[in-house]
């Protein structure tokens, strides 16, 4: 792994009484790539040190200083929109009907690079869950300034910004309704039952949320966990659920904004291709900084087996092998569906932060304040920070790995689409 020097530009806040974390320029920092022009006075082994390592840092992408996350939802669409306009790309917005934390419009945006008629497409897509947005806004942001101008011929690259733009403006894991969006997409004649969930849906998300309670709660919990087993109370609490609308991990009773969005748009954000690779960028789940990606197929499936010839260390869901538990109406396992008449090879990312337990409580405390307290009051801001803390680390070491590893999957799926 090449080490690159850094710097961290410090851009000046904008004043105003909800603008104190948004940064100039709606957070846009112009890159500057690493140069080789003030060599001189090093000696010649050590110039050519320096050239090789500027090279190689160069050809990842890296730059003279560290990049870091945005911390709005504004901030981070209103990058997307310019650096995806410098890139050249055709952008479409499909606003959402409800407005942002701070009053701001909402939308999912869309940038579309290369030959319209090209036979194969990378689908990139972010905020699946909204919060994990922050992370996967960065990383296609970054796709859009160092491999943009790379795109052979042959391949179309289709950007989702902002899957989930309600989630990503307030900071949540879910979307207006309190679904998430990786659970609704299951067959509606039949939804999906979990038994087990409601014996425990009142200690997941009790009435108050005090000091007293998170402690009784959380040990209640803990003892359901050493009677089950680990690996059976993640499956339980967040394979999925749908009796219980203002628990965590929520499905839903139908088809959402965002699920219908999908159905409508995405056989013709991909027409005409017949190939194509999807990457679908998570966050929560993991050792800090590593990239997992998951299947939601079978060992041995066509679709896994393609997967794996792709990318290589690809985790199936369903083998109990992946950080994940198997999920019930993860859009990923609708796809086929969508696209019945395309040969799709897809994966979701899933980059640690924090461990398991910090992750579980921050989706609690959401879920208190949006069912039982008031999103907009005295608690709402350290609820949202610690929701941030979750899925969204602020340490620019965080990002530069997470950003290497993007690099990797993306430039992978690339050369196999181009193959």
């Amino acid at each position: 792994m090449t080490i690159c020097t850094s710097d961290i530009d410090r851009a000046e806040p904008i004043e105003g009484s909800r603008a104190q974390r948004r940064v100039a320029v709606h957070g846009h920092v112009s890159e500057r790539r690493v140069g080789t022009n003030n060599l001189k006075n090093f000696p010649r082994r050590a110039r050519k040190a320096i050239e090789l390592a500027t090279r190689a840092c160069n050809s990842q992408g890296m730059t003279s200083h560290a990049r870091q996350l945005d911390t709005t939802y504004q901030a981070a669409r209103s990058r997307f929109i310019n650096v995806a306009t410098r890139a050249g790309a055709d952008l479409s917005s499909f606003p959402h009907p409800l407005a942002g934390l701070e009053g701001e419009e909402l939308a999912i945006d869309v940038a579309q690079l290369g030959d319209p008629q090209a036979p194969n497409v990378l689908f990139l897509i972010s905020a699946t869950h909204g919060v994990e947005g922050y992370a996967g806004s960065a990383l296609q942001s970054w796709w859009l300034e160092e491999r943009a101008a790379q795109l052979g011929a042959s391949t179309r690259v289709v950007i989702v910004h902002g899957f989930n733009p309600v989630g990503f403006s307030w900071v949540r894991r879910v979307n207006e309704d309190n679904v998430d969006l990786n659970r609704n997409f299951v067959d509606w004649t039949a939804p999906p039952t979990n038994e087990a969930y409601g014996e425990i849906a009142d200690l997941l998300v009790p009435l108050s949320w005090t000091e007293e309670t998170q402690a009784a709660s959380t040990g209640a919990l803990l003892e359901v966990a050493g009677k089950i087993g680990l690996e059976q109370f993640q499956q339980v609490v967040s394979g999925g659920q749908y009796d219980h609308p203002t628990g965590i991990f929520h499905g839903g009773s139908g088809p959402v904004w965002s699920h219908r969005w999908l159905v409508e748009h995405l056989g013709d954000l991909v027409a005409p291709s017949t190939r194509v690779g999807v990457i679908d960028l998570h966050t929560g789940l993991g050792d800090w900084g590593h990239g997992e990606l998951i299947s939601h197929e079978a060992v041995g499936s066509p679709g896994y087996d393609r997967s794996a010839e792709w990318w290589g260390d690809v985790r199936s869901m369903q083998s109990g092998e992946s950080v994940s538990a198997a999920l019930s109406g993860d859009w990923l396992g609708m796809i086929d569906t969508l696209l019945p008449h395309v040969e799709i090879t897809c994966a979701a990312l899933e980059y640690g932060t924090v461990d398991v337990i910090s992750v579980l409580q921050a989706l609690r405390a959401d879920a208190w304040l949006h069912a039982h307290g008031d999103p907009t009051g005295d608690h709402s801001p350290a609820i949202r920070k610690q929701v941030r803390a979750a899925f969204a680390d602020d340490d620019p070491a965080w990002l530069a790995k997470i950003t290497e590893r993007f690099a990797e999957v993306s430039d992978a799926a690339l050369a196999a689409l181009a193959d």
